[in-house]
């Protein structure tokens, strides 16, 4: 399907606030620029590389003080980035983030948490979901959502569980002290706005995850967010656990953006807390998906979950970037009944929130899309032969 993108995929309050992002700059390379309400400009001789700006002592100083060369204006830039029509001649938005390691958060809403533990007992076999389901619901549902991680009433909640049978290692992360902190893909794998997002070919069961995605430096401070699709194949991780990086990470599989919008007078990790995130799938066969997930609803706060992933045990000299995770999960049959959702290549996804407006990806198989080819060693080989490093 076609992608329309435009300047309705900038935040409700347009430029308002502080936006950075990454562009490709044809004949030049990787550029990163901050997005205003003028236009897109080129802030790399002030920042070379997005981490390095986010471990500055004040990134919003320079992404707003930098006068930058305009390279172009942000509808059309966006228009460019759409994979199937790019220009190779004008500039297009990648992922507004390099080489901060790519981090996720698993089972921190009690409507996925339950959706994990189908996956596991129904063996990564959609046919069996709703069984397993119903039934798990009618047994433990109205229990969780009011227990919070790692209290005693949790600790009591597992002790009856498991003397009923129904423990599942999801559980375990699920309302037990520690959340389950995975690594989503390498540095500079994400894709951006507009590019085709990445299925495994062997997979039947899949599902977009729209969640929203902290930027957290070195000494472990949240700077900003972002908008993340973590692309999930529910038949791989509901075999095994242990396929978790067969199931997470291929070409493809991490959409991020469409840019980062870092904290200042107009945004804080308290919007972060009360956002809304909206997903729309628009498929080929005029199949049309729509879900909503209210950061209200998260089971543990963003600010303790970065404090899990980042601090005596865990140092990121490049920063990471941490999908929160989702409360979707789509139970809508597109095929045959019971067998509830999955992707169909072409679908056009669209994560979308207020403030931080709308990523939005084509599906479709990650060994047909792109390749990645472009790593952390190209980057600073084109740093370096720009006299940027």
């Amino acid at each position: 399907m076609e992608l329309s993108l435009n300047a309705s995929c900038l935040p409700d309050d347009g430029c308002t606030g502080t936006l950075i992002g990454r562009v490709w700059l044809p004949g030049v390379g990787p550029a990163v620029v901050a997005v205003r309400a003028e236009g897109v400009f080129d802030i790399t001789p002030q920042a070379p590389t997005c981490a390095g700006l986010l471990n500055e002592a004040d990134p919003v100083a320079i992404a707003r003080g930098a006068a930058g060369e305009r390279i172009g204006d942000v509808a059309d830039i966006l228009a460019n980035s759409a994979a199937a029509t790019h220009d190779p001649d004008q500039p297009y938005f990648l992922a507004p983030i390099d080489l901060q390691a790519v981090k996720a958060a698993g089972v921190t809403f009690v409507r996925s948490l339950l959706e994990r533990v189908v996956e596991e007992q129904a063996r990564g076999n959609p046919a069996r979901a709703t069984q397993v389901r119903d039934s798990l619901g009618a047994e433990i549902g109205g229990d969780l959502a009011a227990v919070k991680p790692g209290s005693p009433a949790a600790a009591r909640l597992k002790a009856a569980l498991q003397a009923r049978g129904m423990w599942s290692q999801y559980l375990e992360v699920g309302i037990g002290p520690d959340v389950e902190i995975f690594t989503k893909c390498q540095p500079m794998a994400s894709v951006g706005i507009g590019a085709d997002i990445g299925l495994h070919p062997s997979s039947t069961w899949n599902n977009p995850e729209p969640e929203i995605v902290l930027a957290v430096n070195a000494a472990g401070r949240i700077v900003g967010a972002t908008l993340g699709n973590d692309v999930n194949l529910r038949d791989f991780e509901g075999r095994s656990a242990l396929l978790l990086g067969k199931a997470k990470d291929n070409n493809g599989s991490s959409a991020i953006g469409p840019f980062l919008r870092l904290f200042d007078d107009t945004f804080s990790l308290d919007d972060v807390r009360r956002a809304e995130v909206a997903l729309e799938v628009r498929g080929p066969d005029n199949f049309v998906l729509n879900g909503h997930s209210s950061l209200a609803q998260i089971s543990r706060d963003p600010a303790d979950i970065v404090a899990q992933g980042i601090g005596a045990t865990h140092q990121y000299p490049d920063g990471l970037v941490l999908y929160l995770g989702t409360m979707f999960a789509p139970t809508e049959d597109r095929g045959e009944p019971g067998e509830g959702f999955t992707h169909k290549l072409g679908d056009t996804v669209t994560i979308a929130s207020a403030k931080l407006g709308a990523l939005v990806n084509r599906v479709g198989r990650s060994d047909e899309i792109e390749r990645w080819e472009f790593g952390a060693l190209a980057l600073m080989r084109n740093l370096a032969g720009r006299k940027l490093l």
